[in-house]
């Protein structure tokens, strides 16, 4: 009952935290000038991101490495199976042309050299270092590119899409932003200490390790700001921003949080064995997925938001039937690699391949 009430403790300061950070730094951006683009790709992002954050550095500091780099694969699985696929089924999701021609290679190439770095069996701290260095780079590159765009186009999405900040608005003044964003910041910290606790403690009642937990329980609880964000955006007819912020928090993820969790863990991150066959696959699987998905018709329809939540339920199914050492999981691998698969691939070939059909 307790480990109940401090894992639902942790996951609300989670969710709280990062939705008072977001509306603290998305208004400071604003106040600034910044892009829309430009806050969607890292405020937003980030913001929504931070309880991984939070999360994956709590775990390095008190040893539950497993926990780090589970949470981090198995949220960036959680964001585009699930978040899109959900948000493809409220309403087919238009994609941004800069997403299809430039983030989502990005976000493929991080998932890549994440595998690549993992081959050795951890992230060391030069790894983690590196990915930290990219994170500002690129962060940098989008300021920079935001600066090159031209003026006027950017007023025009900044009235349509954002808005103006309301300066009478109570959180359109600076001493406010920063409350914001410091009580959004304390609360994540308390929430992920919490969650991180509490997902111990149900890993060891259920014998069940650090890395499913992470990958499932912690994942899915720390998506949930980038589930809400999408979900409203789709509802509110801002399909754009629901695709950009799961690509933004993907590359936050992989660049940020696991470069931030093993600088801080001071020996870098010991990847699981179990990951590096399989779940991190899975992750650069679904980063793959989406570029034929987006460019065909730019658009993610609904039939294929369903086809996401299906995957995702497999893979789910797959991990606590290993968990359990289940008889069926043989089964299960041979229906995947024998029927699932191939017809996966034969159906993105075919949607890449034929003209916009929506």
């Amino acid at each position: 009952m307790i480990t109940a009430l401090l894992f639902a403790a942790g996951l609300a300061g989670l969710v709280a935290g990062a939705e008072l950070l977001v509306r603290g730094a998305t208004k400071l951006a604003l106040s600034f000038g910044v892009s829309p683009l430009v806050v969607g790709l890292t405020v937003v992002a980030f913001g929504t991101s931070a309880p991984e954050l939070a999360v994956s550095v709590g775990a390095a500091m008190s040893g539950q490495t497993e926990l780090a780099v589970g949470n981090v694969v198995g949220s960036n699985i959680f964001n585009v199976l699930v978040i899109l696929g959900l948000s493809a089924l409220i309403t087919p999701l238009l994609v941004d042309m800069q997403l299809i021609r430039q983030e989502v290679p990005i976000m493929i190439g991080a998932s890549v050299l994440l595998l690549v770095l993992s081959l050795d069996g951890r992230i060391g701290l030069a790894d983690a270092a590196m990915l930290l260095v990219l994170q500002g780079a690129y962060t940098v590159f989008l300021v920079r590119q935001s600066r090159a765009q031209n003026l006027q186009a950017q007023e025009t999405v900044y009235d349509d899409e954002l808005g103006h900040p309301d300066a009478r608005a109570w959180d359109a003044r600076l001493p406010a932003q920063i409350g914001l964003i410091a009580v959004g910041l304390a609360l994540l910290v308390g929430g992920s200490q919490a969650l991180v606790s509490a997902a111990v403690t149900l890993a060891k009642s259920f014998g069940v390790s650090d890395l499913v937990i992470g990958l499932t329980i912690v994942a899915a609880g720390t998506s949930l700001p980038e589930v809400a964000a999408s979900l409203m955006a789709a509802l509110r007819g801002q399909r754009d921003i629901a695709v950009g912020n799961v690509v933004g928090s993907n590359l936050f993820n992989i660049l940020g949080c696991l470069g931030l969790a093993g600088l801080v863990s001071g020996q870098g991150l010991p990847v699981p064995a179990a990951a590096l066959d399989f779940d991190l696959w899975v992750m650069l699987a679904a980063a793959l997925a989406c570029l034929p998905v987006f460019i065909s018709g730019r658009q993610v329809a609904r039939w294929e938001g369903g086809v996401f939540l299906a995957y995702y339920a497999a893979y789910v199914s797959w991990l606590v039937l290993t968990a359990q050492q289940h008889p069926t999981v043989s089964l299960l691998a041979a229906a995947m690699l024998g029927f699932v698969l191939p017809l996966t691939v034969i159906t993105l070939f075919v949607v890449l391949l034929l003209p916009a059909r929506r």
